[in-house]
């Protein structure tokens, strides 16, 4: 929430820089009780106390003093205990900004000096400067709100898809139109506010920070700010920060809500598509037969993901089996276009028969797009239960071949219908309000691992291990014919 409390609550002088310098955060310690478990430190005198979930000294001291209300943890996470919510915004001059900044470049230097004092690091370090010359040396990581992991996992996933991120970067600075002067019909119904602020603007501000790296963590709370004005349901909070909430949902809105603004400018005037859909848009062709008179009803429908179910078969493994059945991910794809009779619930009206009749229906690909986005439904929900399929779901790093799942054309390059995975997004945890959400991503040739603040490199095979959730796949020979058409 923006905070109208931080002009007051927070007072950097030269006293509480000089100690957050001295002391290391790994050993910050209450003052009262020496706990090290979850310190905040007070951004207005400096004094470190424990969270309330250990004693609750924190929320003592601002008890006792009502102007010492805003903390900052080692998380660089800031908490006010006057509104009782985390806070996104910071002062006019930024002090909360500088505080992290300071934090962040004790840390580097301390990173730093162990790798000038290791004669093996030195060799090491040597080396890749030489193999990495113009190459960012550290990926920046996205600051966690406050529960909002969801939102840095998508934004992470998005920021390390090339065709997406550049756009974005060579992007001037974004005015929302208001008055629908362009004449378009906006994909939202909801009436736009003046004071909403523009969602394309602050994810450019975004990718740009990720882009430039030098490894302080950028805060995206402009961002969320502008998210939560539109989707009040996204600043729900609880005691620990605002509510978990869904990576795949929130991925879906930020898309429809960028494709929508960007159909607003003049650029875009006089044509339906901008770059969400030339980098996301499908096209499926879905089939329904009546099963009385035979009659076949022909649709196509537009996509920027696909979600698909586990089959069943993979959900529930016999402990008898001694080698149980990997699940593959084409499992998926193949359940999701097999022929399926239509639910009681579900029967449509048979233009021949001019009644509902019980049906089949079948899903192809009629296009596919130039990122392939794949979500796994893990997450059932019946009645007033939620529980997770938790099953280990196996995905090709390289060469996906989606020609088996598409309604082909004779001449048709077989090459176009191969995919690499770019990055996955993987839930950690037991249900879909609870748990965390990391990123893996490719950048430059390697893996690395975007968990909030903390960006590290990782192994191919932690990631082929991983239990995905949400998969970016990029088009080997990308259709380049849509993407110049949208960029001019």
């Amino acid at each position: 929430m923006e905070c109208t409390h931080v002009g007051q609550a927070v007072k950097v002088g030269s006293q509480l820089i000089q100690k957050i310098r001295r002391e290391k955060t790994t050993q910050w310690s209450c003052s009262i009780c020496r706990s090290t478990k979850s310190p905040w430190i007070c951004l207005r005198c400096g004094v470190i106390s424990c969270g309330r979930y250990v004693n609750g000294h924190a929320k003592a001291h601002h008890e006792d003093n009502q102007q010492h209300s805003v903390c900052l943890d080692p998380s660089l996470s800031a908490f006010c205990y006057a509104c009782d919510e985390f806070v996104i915004n910071d002062t006019k001059s930024g002090d909360i900004q500088r505080v992290r900044e300071i934090m962040l470049e004790r840390e580097n230097r301390k990173r730093r000096l162990q790798d000038s004092t290791s004669p093996e690091r030195q060799k090491k370090a040597s080396k890749a400067n030489q193999e990495n010359i113009g190459r960012v040396k550290y990926l920046p990581g996205l600051r966690n709100l406050g529960n909002t992991c969801f939102m840095n996992a998508v934004l992470q996933s998005l920021s390390n898809i090339q065709s997406f991120s550049c756009y974005f970067k060579d992007l001037p600075a974004f005015e929302l139109r208001t008055d629908n002067s362009c004449g378009k019909q906006p994909y939202f119904t909801r009436s736009r506010k003046t004071d909403e602020g523009s969602v394309v603007e602050e994810l450019r501000k975004v990718l740009c920070a990720l882009w430039q790296g030098g490894g302080v963590t950028h805060s995206p709370d402009a961002l969320f700010s502008v998210v939560w004005k539109v989707v009040p349901r996204f600043r729900q909070v609880t005691c620990l920060g605002y509510q978990q909430q869904d990576a795949h949902e929130f991925m879906h809105y930020l898309l429809d809500r960028v494709h929508t603004e960007l159909l607003l400018s003049p650029k875009s005037f006089g044509t339906t598509e901008t770059i969400i859909t030339g980098i996301f848009g499908g096209l499926l062709h879905s089939e329904v037969k009546c099963l009385v008179c035979g009659t076949h009803s022909r649709k196509y429908d537009p996509f920027l993901d696909l979600s698909l179910e586990i089959p069943a078969e993979f959900q529930v493994r016999k402990s008898k089996t001694r080698d149980p059945q990997v699940c593959q991910l084409q499992d998926c794809l193949y359940h999701f276009i097999s022929l399926e009779e239509l639910a009681e619930s579900e029967l449509y009206i048979c233009p021949n028969c001019k009644k509902r009749q019980k049906s089949t229906k079948k899903f192809w690909i009629k296009r596919l797009p130039n990122v392939l986005c794949l979500h796994l439904k893990r997450f059932k929900f019946q009645a007033f239960h939620r529980s997770k399929v938790d099953t280990y779901v196996q995905f090709p790093m390289k060469g996906l071949d989606m020609s088996p799942y598409c309604l082909q054309d004779q001449d048709e390059n077989p090459k176009a219908f191969l995919f690499d995975l770019a990055a996955v997004v993987v839930h950690h945890g037991s249900g879909v309000s609870a748990g965390h959400y990391t990123t893996f991503a490719f950048h430059d040739g390697l893996w690395y691992n975007f968990n909030d603040s903390n960006v590290t490199q990782t192994e191919e095979g932690h990631v082929s291990g991983s239990k995905g959730y949400i998969f970016f796949y990029t088009r080997r020979h990308p259709n380049m014919a849509i993407l110049d058409k949208i960029r001019k």
